[in-house]
């Protein structure tokens, strides 16, 4: 009886170790990815270039180049990426990326989008371009990230002035 009455407790208190075990891991694990997720810093996106490579009734198309910069100290794995370009406040075109880009630690990337524009957003390029010799332009969207501590899809909103001349 005393036997059967130690086995008993035993397999109780195994379990109760292994219950607490098991939350204690989990509540480690979302814990770090708490943490990872309040330290993970946002891309910084620059405008670099704009080529047009297409046209037809309705709009066209462009090969928008972004300088994308890492400020964090692990590498960025983009998986995925849908992003509106603005020109001033009128909607130039937008798009989405599907494929793998990678941006190293602290470094920068330069990534081509294909972005499909109307004219309406051409001309008022056009027109800044013309009139003050720059573009004050506002790319926006989402990005999806893997990193060491898991998939991460963040908005993104950037604003700056872009020169043909000077590149920014």
């Amino acid at each position: 009886m005393r036997n059967r009455l130690y086995a008993q407790l035993s397999r109780h208190q195994v379990r109760t170790a292994s219950a607490w075990t098991a939350l204690t891991v989990i509540a480690i694990a979302t814990s770090c990815a708490s943490f990872a997720r309040g330290a993970f810093k946002e891309p910084v996106v620059n405008l670099k270039q704009v080529m047009v490579t297409g046209l037809g009734l309705t709009g066209g198309s462009v090969d928008v180049a972004l300088s994308i910069y890492n400020p964090n100290g692990y590498k960025l794995q983009a998986l995925a990426m849908t992003y509106q370009v603005d020109v001033d406040s009128t909607p130039l075109g937008n798009g989405s990326l599907d494929k793998l880009f990678v941006v190293q630690a602290g470094d920068s990337s330069i990534v081509h989008l294909p972005v499909s524009f109307t004219y309406a957003g051409l001309g008022a390029a056009g027109r800044s371009m013309l009139n003050a010799g720059a573009i004050n332009y506002r790319v926006h969207g989402n990005f999806t990230v893997g990193t060491p501590v898991g998939n991460f899809t963040r908005p993104y909103d950037q604003k700056g002035r872009y020169s043909n001349l000077g590149g920014k």
